[in-house]
């Protein structure tokens, strides 16, 4: 869930937006008697929607599959599993070759070497100076261009860290993050190095290197970067076999440590100590363009992931509005086998992140096909591969959506993603991130009030949900969508902290030994959930964004200009 930038990051363009949580502790071992007692709950007979429920969770993150993760031999298993749950619910194949699984071209992507970079040809020390990137679209990598330091390297209505500089032809140098004073989710959009490098290709340069700052060197130094990043990131190859760069940008070629960055800014009118302390400042930003000229040598290796994204389809019965379809989502993937917590347990199991939203998913396709009524608009259930790594599967069905081959004109309208719905307390309120942004937020208000359940507004806005789930690779195509949670009234608040203090990204994160599971919350989610779909499908009209939101207006969504 949430997937984070990887440290990597510094790295691969390919990486996700957000931070990772740090390692938890691990929990200490029940004692016999506390294990006597969760065995009692475990085995109790449940009424049929529960159990059901409860079925699919017990398989999914059960040891056998090792952690489903994304590429691996139990993954594949999970994703044949949920294939025939769809089958059992009624919904025809939407994948590939009329089938349920769309073939999704995961590749792993890492450095070969240390590459090469020099300042007029002064070389740049690898490890001290700089950290390379990586080019998924290319193995060989050479560049010899001028570079720009435009800042954050935002271009938007209010801001444009550009203006006045040509930087065509050129290597653009940025920071990450975002400046002070933007709405958290569009900070947390421009703050990512794959928004900054599709920045700097709108305005013409090659590419792009991002910058440590004084104060982050100091924090984490370069040696120190290098000894703990992680190889390899994870994107997915075009049909001409290249990697894909997340965002459509150009690649990241570089990071430069504080050091690094002061000879890059050598004779140039000013220090990088001094333009890093400006950056916080509230005058006008203006950029700098460098007098040395930055050479680039990098190799890029890509290794084969294959994976598979999980699709069915439920047709709409108004042939006026069938094709406007609305997706709903949830990722199958989880982290796999890592290092062992205090008991030994290497599984990372993944039974709240994500089993119990595949759960939902598959039930909430059981109640319509137990209604007799089918929706109006289709409705695509879709589980999405390799979320963990950087919401890639959902990247690339976003891309390459089958639903027009098995539903001539099919396009679609809106996205629902569930995403760790975590339902170990009697939940009295449900949230939707980014339902401000859109229809859909007044479509998931009369739902949940339909449901029995109260809306609550985003309770953690610093946090910039709405850019950290699979439904924002549907934002990134112009679609309305929301990430639908359980709300935090009442008991909520301590059970989320308690959830992610002891058990997200864990192995403890499992039916048997994890947090006790309330599996009627579990069905009163999916009660909730059906409810908004059918409420979406069933609508008079499409669903929309506001008129001048800014995600909407910026993807070219329906509604928004």
């Amino acid at each position: 869930m949430f997937r984070p930038a990887l440290l990597l990051g510094l790295l691969i363009s390919t990486a996700a937006i957000a931070q990772d949580a740090p390692p938890a502790p691990a929990q200490p071992a029940p004692t016999a008697a506390e294990l006597q007692a969760r065995n009692g709950e475990i085995n109790a007979v449940l009424p049929p929607a529960q159990a059901a429920m409860k079925a699919h969770v017990m398989f999914l993150a059960s040891d056998a599959m090792r952690g489903r993760d994304a590429g691996s031999p139990e993954y594949d298993i999970a994703a044949q599993y949920v294939a025939s749950q769809f089958y059992a619910a009624g919904l025809r194949p939407a994948g590939d070759d009329g089938s349920y699984l769309q073939r999704v071209p995961l590749i792993k992507v890492g450095t070969a070497d240390m590459g090469k970079l020099s300042l007029n040809g002064q070389a740049l020390t690898f490890g001290q100076d700089y950290l390379p990137g990586v080019n998924p679209a290319a193995a060989d990598t050479t560049l010899a261009a001028p570079v720009v330091y435009v800042g954050y390297g935002v271009s938007s209505p209010t801001r444009d860290d550009y203006a006045g500089l040509d930087v065509r032809g050129k290597i653009v140098a940025v920071v990450r993050g975002a400046p002070a004073g933007l709405d958290s989710e569009e900070s947390a959009h421009f703050g990512g190095l794959p928004t900054k490098a599709a920045i700097a290709k709108a305005k013409g340069a090659v590419g792009i290197i991002a910058l440590q700052t004084p104060e982050v060197s100091a924090r984490m130094p370069m040696a120190k970067t290098v000894a703990t990043a992680q190889p390899t990131s994870v994107t997915w190859a075009e049909a001409d076999g290249k990697g894909h760069i997340m965002g459509g940008g150009v690649p990241t070629l570089a990071t430069l440590s504080a050091a690094g960055a002061e000879k890059l800014f050598a004779g140039s009118g000013t220090t990088w100590a001094k333009a890093a302390a400006a950056l916080p400042g509230k005058g006008k930003f203006r950029g700098v363009a460098l007098k040395p000229r930055l050479d680039v040598a990098i190799k890029t290796v890509t290794t084969p992931l294959p994976s598979y994204n999980v699709a069915g389809l439920l047709p709409g019965s108004d042939p006026t509005v069938a094709p406007e379809t609305v997706v709903l989502s949830a990722h199958l993937d989880h982290v796999g086998v890592g290092a062992p917590n205090k008991k030994g347990d290497t599984i990372y199991n993944g039974a709240m992140d994500n089993a119990v939203g595949i759960a939902s998913l598959i039930e909430e396709a059981k109640r319509f096909k137990a209604s007799g009524k089918a929706p109006r608009r289709s409705i695509l259930f879709l589980a999405v591969t390799a979320e963990e790594k950087g919401l890639v599967g959902s990247d690339y069905f976003a891309h390459n959506p089958t639903i027009a081959k098995v539903m001539p004109g099919a396009t679609m309208v809106a996205d629902v993603n569930l995403d760790m719905p975590i339902i170990t307390y009697k939940f009295t309120d449900v949230i939707a991130f980014g339902a401000v942004r859109s229809t859909l937020g007044d479509i998931v208000k009369r739902a949940a009030a339909t449901a029995g359940v109260s809306f609550s507004p985003d309770p953690m806005p610093d946090m910039a949900l709405f850019v950290r789930s699979d439904h924002y690779r549907f934002v990134q195509q112009g679609v309305p969508s929301v990430f639908l949670w359980p709300g935090t009234s009442g008991p909520g608040k301590a059970a989320v902290d308690a959830f992610f203090a002891n058990n997200y990204h864990q192995p403890s994160d499992e039916v048997v030994q994890g947090p006790p599971i309330d599996w009627e919350s579990g069905e009163r989610f999916i009660n909730v959930n059906y409810q908004i779909a059918r409420d979406i499908a069933d609508a008079p009209q499409r669903p929309a964004w506001n008129k001048g939101d800014f995600f909407g207006t910026l993807y070219n969504g329906y509604g928004a200009k």
